[in-house]
């Protein structure tokens, strides 16, 4: 999986971005979090990883259309997703390498995929999405699981150790916080983890966010670069937003 890095330069105040975010582009996890001169906004549709008492998920998100605002053209992208031999492909590859990690740290026989292959849509995007389940082995606890998770394989690739690698020699700067988590560790032993995609990057007067597309053999360079511009297209329209809205530091028109 490679990304691209977009950056610009701002005087808007980074809530009120999240505040644009949160109406044009609700998702399943949202966050704003300051921490001193980096400010970090998202809306990120996938988890890494969820632990409620023994019961364990991970749910990968591969494969991807632009949303349209017309019914018949959404649906009519829907079947093209569901029938696309090359986004098929990329996300059974992937749920068969989240069912891996789980398995590394589940108890024998128990992970399970539900749903497989379901639709889910967003403002902006739609995606194929499964879910990977299984219960947690004996001895085994978050942190376990936490580390036979990450990186997601939806933000690396397969076999992770050499796409690493890879996206280490191809890409020109480092990830920084995209494809790291945000979420939280429960004093019980549960956990959620959110991966930080769909994310601004707020430090002083500039901003980054960064997005990325699935390679595999029969890839399109020129359909990736726009599988990557429509899942930036809901961050632009934040800033699009709030900047017309006269959401500055200042409160300034």
């Amino acid at each position: 999986v490679l990304s691209s890095r977009f950056c610009g330069r701002h005087a808007l105040e980074p809530f009120q971005v999240y505040r644009a975010l949160r109406l044009i582009n609700p998702s399943p996890y949202m966050y704003y979090c300051a921490l001193g001169d980096v400010t970090v906004v998202g809306s990120s549709p996938e988890a890494l990883v969820k632990l409620k008492g023994s019961r364990a998920q991970l749910r990968p998100i591969a494969g991807t259309r632009p949303r349209s605002d017309d019914a018949a053209i959404d649906l009519a992208r829907e079947a093209e997703l569901r029938a696309d031999p090359k986004e098929n492909a990329e996300h059974v590859m992937l749920v068969d390498l989240a069912r891996n990690d789980l398995g590394r740290v589940a108890r024998a026989g128990s992970v399970q995929v539900d749903p497989y292959r379901a639709i889910e849509r967003y403002s902006h995007v739609m995606h194929i999405v499964s879910g990977v389940n299984g219960e947690l082995a004996p001895g085994r606890d978050a942190f376990d699981l936490f580390a036979a998770a990450f990186p997601a394989g939806t933000l690396v690739g397969a076999p992770k150790v050499r796409a690493m690698q890879i996206i280490d020699e191809l890409e020109p700067v480092s990830r920084g916080l995209y494809g790291g988590t945000v979420g939280y560790f429960g004093a019980r032993g549960d956990m959620d983890h959110a991966i930080t995609i769909r994310t601004l990057v707020f430090r002083g007067d500039e901003y980054s966010y960064q997005a990325g597309a699935g390679i595999v053999a029969d890839s399109v360079p020129e359909t990736e670069h726009e599988e990557v511009l429509a899942k930036s297209a809901a961050l632009v329209r934040a800033l699009e937003l709030a900047e017309g809205a006269g959401m500055s530091r200042t409160g300034d028109p």
